[in-house]
């Protein structure tokens, strides 16, 4: 993952889906994530990097709470098992997580066939 001095998304939870706002100045490219409060999702925490942001916005996946929790939940279970990059299914959403830092480094669609690389381990949600 690559550090840039561009700008930081903050991407926050409103009516189950998450949406991405612009704060400047930042000089990280991940994305901090906060789901729709709930009492299961008060300390929930994602990181997106901006190349993930860009898949999501690019290929309009909007991700809700439902599913930011259970994304959460994929990558505790994968840390638990020691996998470090994994692939995380999440009903027809695929994310590819660094599972240490919790990012997540991009993001596409089930629809067509794809092949995944530099992963260790694969957790459906």
């Amino acid at each position: 993952m690559s550090k840039g001095a561009d700008a930081m998304g903050i991407v926050t939870g409103n009516a189950g889906i998450a949406h991405v706002q612009q704060s400047a100045g930042q000089k990280d490219d991940r994305v901090q994530t906060q789901a729709i409060q709930t009492p299961f999702s008060q300390h929930l925490s994602v990181q997106f990097t901006k190349h993930a942001n860009t898949r999501l916005t690019d290929r309009n996946i909007n991700l809700s709470g439902d599913q930011l929790e259970r994304v959460h939940g994929g990558i505790v279970k994968a840390n638990m098992k020691g996998i470090r990059d994994s692939l995380v299914l999440v009903d027809d959403i695929a994310l590819v997580v660094n599972v240490r830092s919790r990012t997540v480094i991009t993001a596409l669609q089930q629809d067509n066939e794809h092949v995944f690389s530099n992963i260790d381990g694969a957790v459906i949600v």
